[in-house]
């Protein structure tokens, strides 16, 4: 058996060409995914955009980790026939943490394009709305939704039921304007959305139409979410995208993450084409942190070329673990990332070091090859389901010169752990939410 992956190192660097080829395409409907801040992105023409660069995207990764940690340490409260596959193809997009994906959907009558971010360690939906009460951060390139123009738009109450239901999906008690429901949302770098609680007709493809969709139309929005409207929240809160459409899709959808900023994925609602598949592998959800609205997983080892890593079962089991689509490194335990690393290390002493990349601890300077050896890597997740991790999601690359081991020690052993999106890179991540699991299966996109 084969423990090692042969790596043509011009793969860890972007082209500067678009390759939207997805094996999504085939599925009846689907959203793509994209990179923000690739050539596939419609904000990539854009040159006031600025990409961050490496070591600010991992300082806002570090502050996502950090709130969504402490969410989990509060293990606040949280409120889950088959039918045609929407898909919506996902984009990288760099923003609330900084290595998101976006998709675009249509808001209103007459629906309106907008781009969000999709994260599934958020629940509510929100966009940009006017009039702008308070601020709207000015890099979204689509034009600002204009709640006034769209005939189906309409507020939620403040006294309503609907409008309680926001203290669980968004941490914070709901607010009164006049008699309209006002949510706030914040997140770990400091960004947050205020506005009207609203309802309106939400379209992902021309026979995936929602009427009454609940979602934040925020007057008062700031931080860093870059090019997009807003947010896709693809959370477990009843308020949450695939709460909101189980009627239709059962709460299950699969995505893929492609393997650079110059490729699509592809983000699937429903059953149907390559999410049903028998190469997908089922963990059921995670107990350990069902009081959460995040998906949790239960880490049981960790192999490098082919040998499972020395690390006692109670060191997942103290921390837990999660998988998130904004977190971009994999986060471990203390014990559990120095094994991994010793590991590596050993079978990487053949390359020439680097310095340290912000959180990354393991570089190698690769300028003088044209391909590396790399140790294959894979986790394995209760049920006996072993997931490889793609040769492009064992490293994180700042420039041949600097190219780091893409994974991380959390501070404490009772931190979580997360499963990032660097590691699911090319592989069919499926949530299976009315049966309680999340399936893997490599190879389900480039």
């Amino acid at each position: 058996m084969d423990v090692h992956h042969i790596l043509h190192l011009d793969s860890l660097l972007p082209s500067a060409i678009c390759n939207s080829s997805t094996k999504a395409l085939n599925q009846k409907s689907f959203l793509q995914v994209v990179h923000k801040h690739g050539p596939c992105s419609v904000f990539h023409q854009d040159k006031a955009q600025k990409s961050p660069t490496h070591a600010e995207t991992l300082l806002q990764d570090q502050a996502r980790v950090k709130y969504i940690q402490s969410r989990v340490a509060k293990n606040s409260d949280t409120a889950v026939k088959e039918t045609d596959a929407a898909t919506l193809p996902a984009k990288d997009g760099s923003t609330v943490g900084s290595g998101n994906y976006i998709v675009t959907v249509g808001l209103g009558t007459p629906k309106k394009q907008l781009s969000l971010i999709f994260d599934t360690g958020s629940d509510i939906t929100w966009t940009q709305c006017e009039p702008c009460a308070g601020s709207c951060y000015s890099s979204q390139r689509e034009p600002i939704f204009a709640p006034s123009k769209s005939s189906t738009y309409s507020n939620v109450s403040c006294n309503s039921a609907t409008c309680s239901a926001l203290l669980t999906a968004t941490g914070n008690s709901p607010a009164c304007s006049s008699s309209a429901c006002v949510y706030g949302i914040q997140y770990g770098d400091s960004s947050f959305s205020i506005g009207l609680f609203a309802r309106d007709k939400l379209t992902l493809t021309s026979r995936d139409i929602f009427s009454n969709f609940l979602f934040g139309c925020g007057q008062n929005n700031q931080g860093l979410f870059g090019g997009s409207a807003g947010l896709l929240g693809l959370g477990r809160d009843k308020l949450s995208f695939p709460s909101q459409t189980a009627f239709k899709y059962k709460k299950f959808f699969s995505y893929c993450l492609p393997s650079s900023s110059s490729s699509t994925g592809f983000l699937t609602f429903g059953k149907g084409g390559s999410s049903s598949s028998k190469s997908v592998k089922f963990t059921p959800l995670s107990t350990a942190t069902q009081d959460t609205s995040f998906y949790g997983l239960d880490i049981v080892a960790i192999s490098v070329a082919g040998q499972k890593l020395p690390i006692s079962a109670s060191v997942f089991t103290t921390s837990g673990a999660i998988i998130d689509s904004g977190t971009v490194i994999t986060r471990l335990p203390p014990a559990a990332y120095a094994a991994l690393r010793s590991a590596f290390q050993q079978r990487m002493s053949q390359y020439p070091r680097a310095r340290a990349l912000s959180i990354l601890d393991t570089c190698y300077d690769f300028s003088k090859y044209d391909t590396v050896t790399l140790p294959k890597i894979s986790f394995f997740f209760k049920g006996d389901v072993e997931v490889p991790i793609a040769a492009v999601g064992i490293l994180y690359a700042n420039s041949v010169s600097q190219v780091c081991l893409a994974f991380a020690g959390n501070d404490d052993e009772s931190d979580v752990s997360i499963f990032g999106n660097t590691q699911q890179k090319t592989m069919l991540v499926v949530h299976d939410g009315a049966l309680g699991r999340l399936g893997f299966s490599s190879g389900g996109c480039q």
